[in-house]
């Protein structure tokens, strides 16, 4: 073989290497081209799909369920003397029995909607908020509270069940006559 048809080989043998080499490259391109094209696909799918079910969910009630405000407690023989705490946290009231009368204080503070505790050492309700604090029947003594707790109305039913509605609330305002002494507003025991 001569130089000329060795030197001829050769630089075939590059051409056809270079030609591989940029078919090789044009195929990794093409490659790179579809999987970009299959994020950007995959995105905005994945983009109509969610603003789909945000319409459809819009045909839909956006329902709050809300806990029953009339509710039965039990008799008033299952009650002492003193503050019940049992119905706090489901019910959000606590039953309070004196010598002569049972009553439902509705277990919000005045100031600002807080929950009360309960405090049996110190004998009072005691906000965790601000600090209101309110004596056995419900009267703020301390804090920012404006005025008392509310009452609900509570009642007998025929069975001689406590039966207490948390839709009808009494209150007690300053330079207004007292709703604490209500029919309505408690049960004589």
């Amino acid at each position: 073989m001569s130089e000329e048809q060795a030197g001829g080989a050769s630089g075939a043998s590059l051409i056809g290497r270079i030609k591989a080499s940029i078919q090789a490259e044009s195929r990794d391109e093409e490659a790179k081209i579809r999987s970009r094209r299959r994020l950007i696909g995959l995105l905005t799918g994945g983009f109509l799909t969610t603003n789909l079910l945000m319409f459809l969910r819009f045909f839909f009630p956006r329902t709050i369920f809300e806990p029953r405000t009339q509710f039965r407690i039990g008799l008033p023989t299952d009650y002492g003397i003193g503050v019940d705490t049992r119905f706090q946290k489901s019910k959000r009231i606590w039953v309070v029995r004196t010598t002569d009368r049972l009553f439902v204080i509705y277990a919000s503070c005045t100031h600002l909607g807080c929950t009360p505790d309960w405090k049996l050492s110190e004998a009072k309700f005691k906000c965790p908020c601000h600090g209101s604090g309110y004596d056995p029947e419900g009267r703020n003594y301390e804090g920012p509270a404006p005025r008392p707790m509310d009452r609900a109305y509570v009642s007998l039913d025929p069975q001689g069940r406590i039966v207490v509605d948390t839709s009808v609330l009494y209150r007690e305002e300053k330079g207004q006559p007292t709703q604490f002494d209500t029919e309505g507003s408690y049960i004589q025991v």
